[in-house]
C-alpha cells in the first residue's frame, strides 16, 4: 500500500469515526431529553402498568361477559377504581376537617373539656408518667397546657399540613395511574408482545419466560402484600368506627401503611386499645383489644391464601422496597417500591437458578469442594 493510499484510509477512518461520534452523541442527547420530559410521569406510568397487569385476568372475564367489549370493561374498572379511591378519601378528609373545625370552635369558646386520665396510664412503660402528667394538666387547665407546649404544637401543625399535602398529591397520582391502567388494559395484548420483544432482545430465549415470571410476581405481590394490607386496614376501620375512636379513617390509613411495609398494625391499634380502656367500659374495651390483636396477626393466615406458590418474597425485600419507594416518590412509591423490588428480586433469583442449570458443576469440582 502506498503512502497516498494509507493517508486516504486514515482520512476515511477519521471521517467515519467523527460521523459515528456525532450520531452517538445526538442519540444520547435525544435519550436524555426524552427521559427528562417523561421523568415526572415515570412513577404513575409504572403504577398504572402494575395495576393493569394485576387486574388483567379479571378484566378478561368481565370483557367476555360484555361480549368481548374490552373498552367497556376497562371503563368499568377505571370508574370503579376511582370510586374506591375517591369516596373514602373524601369521607376521611371531610370528617377530619369537621373534627378540626369543631375543636377550633370549642377552643375559641372555651368549652373544651378533657376527662382526666386513668391511674393505669402512669404505669405505661417509658412514657407513662410523662403522658399522665401532660394529660392531667390538660384536664385541669387546658389553656395553660397549650401555652406551655405552643412551640411543639406549631411544629406538629406544620408537619400535619405537610403530610396532608403529600397525601393529596399521592391521591392525584393514584387517579392518573388508574386512568393509565385503563388505557393499558385496552391495549394489553400489544403491550405484552412489545414487552416480550424487548425482553428477548436483552435476554435472548429467556425473554418470554422472564416476562411471564414478572407478570406472575406482580400479581402475587399485589394480592399478597397490597391485598392483605387493604383487608387489614378495612377491618381496622370497622373496629375503630364501631368502638367510637375519633377520625377512624386516619388511623386506618396508618394501619394500611404499616401493613404494606410489613410492620404489625398493633403498633397503631395497641395504643388505641389502651386509650379505649381509659374511656370505655371494660367489656367493650376488652373485645376491641382482642379484635385489634386478631387484625394485627391476620396477615399470618391471609398471606398464604393470597400469595402464589413459588413466590416467597422475603419480608426484608418488601420492607426495603416500600421504604425506599416512599423516600423516592412519596405515597405512590410506598406501593410501587414494594412491587418493583420484589419483581427484581424474583427475576434475579430465577436468573441465578437458570444459570446454575445451564452451567452445572463438574464432578471434579464437586470432589475438590468436598
Amino acid at each position: 500500500m502506498t503512502n497516498s493510499d494509507t493517508a486516504a484510509a486514515d482520512r476515511n477512518f477519521q471521517k467515519n469515526a467523527m460521523a459515528s461520534f456525532v450520531q452517538i452523541g445526538a442519540l444520547l442527547v435525544l435519550i436524555v431529553w426524552c427521559f427528562q420530559i417523561i421523568a415526572p410521569f415515570i412513577s404513575v406510568i409504572l403504577w398504572g402498568m402494575l395495576i393493569a397487569v394485576a387486574l388483567y385476568p379479571v378484566h378478561s372475564l368481565l370483557a367476555a361477559k360484555f361480549g368481548g367489549r374490552e373498552k367497556l370493561s376497562a371503563t368499568v374498572f377505571v370508574l370503579l377504581g376511582l370510586a374506591i379511591l375517591l369516596v373514602p378519601s373524601w369521607i376521611t378528609a371531610e370528617s377530619s376537617i369537621g373534627a378540626m373545625k369543631s375543636v377550633g370552635e370549642q377552643l375559641h369558646s372555651g368549652t373544651v373539656s378533657i376527662s382526666p386520665p386513668d391511674e393505669s396510664v402512669a404505669e405505661w412503660p417509658l412514657i407513662g408518667e410523662k403522658v399522665y402528667g401532660i394529660w392531667s394538666g390538660a384536664a385541669s387547665n387546658l389553656e395553660a397546657t397549650l401555652n406551655k407546649y405552643s412551640d411543639q404544637l406549631q411544629s406538629l401543625g406544620r408537619h400535619v399540613v405537610s403530610v396532608a399535602g403529600s397525601m393529596a398529591i399521592g391521591i392525584l397520582q393514584f387517579v392518573i395511574s388508574i386512568i393509565i391502567a385503563g388505557v393499558f388494559l385496552v391495549s394489553a395484548e400489544g403491550g405484552h408482545k412489545t414487552a416480550v420483544k424487548f425482553a428477548s432482545s436483552l435476554a435472548g430465549n429467556r425473554g418470554e419466560a422472564l416476562i411471564d415470571l414478572a407478570v406472575a410476581t406482580i400479581r402475587s405481590v399485589a394480592k399478597g402484600v397490597l391485598g392483605v394490607a387493604i383487608i387489614q386496614a378495612l377491618l381496622a376501620a370497622i373496629g375503630l368506627a364501631v368502638i367510637g375512636v375519633p377520625a377512624p379513617g386516619i388511623w386506618a390509613f396508618a394501619v394500611l401503611i404499616l401493613a404494606i411495609v410489613q410492620l404489625p398494625p398493633i403498633i397503631i391499634l395497641g395504643p388505641i386499645a389502651v386509650w379505649v380502656f381509659s374511656v370505655a367500659e371494660p367489656m367493650p374495651a376488652t373485645i376491641f383489644a382482642v379484635y385489634a390483636f386478631i387484625v394485627s396477626i391476620s396477615d399470618s393466615f391471609l398471606k398464604p391464601l393470597f400469595l402464589g406458590r413459588g413466590m416467597d418474597i422475603p419480608m426484608l425485600v418488601i420492607l426495603l422496597g416500600a421504604i425506599g419507594g416512599m423516600i423516592m416518590s412519596g405515597i405512590v412509591g410506598l406501593f410501587l417500591g414494594a412491587i418493583v423490588l420484589a419483581l427484581g428480586y424474583t427475576i434475579l433469583m430465577a436468573w441465578m437458578e437458570t444459570d446454575e442449570l445451564n452451567n452445572p458443576r463438574q464432578p471434579a469440582e464437586e470432589a475438590e469442594a468436598s
